[in-house]
């Protein structure tokens, strides 16, 4: 469950910087920032899903990593949204 938290925590905090500051250099240290706090996760659908293709990942694990993905990007549109 954790690595699920993380991948929503991550896509939250990247896509939050992305429709927030729409600066490559923001996003791009928002990147590295959520790879080293979190790990080396996805934080993308098409790369949970090479990273399944190449055995990185268990099968039972993309639909969730995929969820978690789209949910903390919709929170964090959900949050530009609200002005926070």
């Amino acid at each position: 469950m954790n690595k699920y938290i993380i991948e929503f925590l991550g896509t939250l905090f990247l896509s939050f910087v992305i429709f927030s500051t729409h600066n490559y250099l923001a996003i791009g240290a928002a990147l590295a920032i959520a790879i080293l706090l979190g790990g080396s996760y996805a934080f993308n659908p098409a790369i949970a899903f090479a990273l399944m293709q190449s055995g990185k990942i268990a099968r039972t694990d993309l639909v969730p990593y995929i969820v978690a993905e789209f949910a903390g990007a919709l929170a964090g549109f959900q949050l530009v949204k609200m002005g926070v």
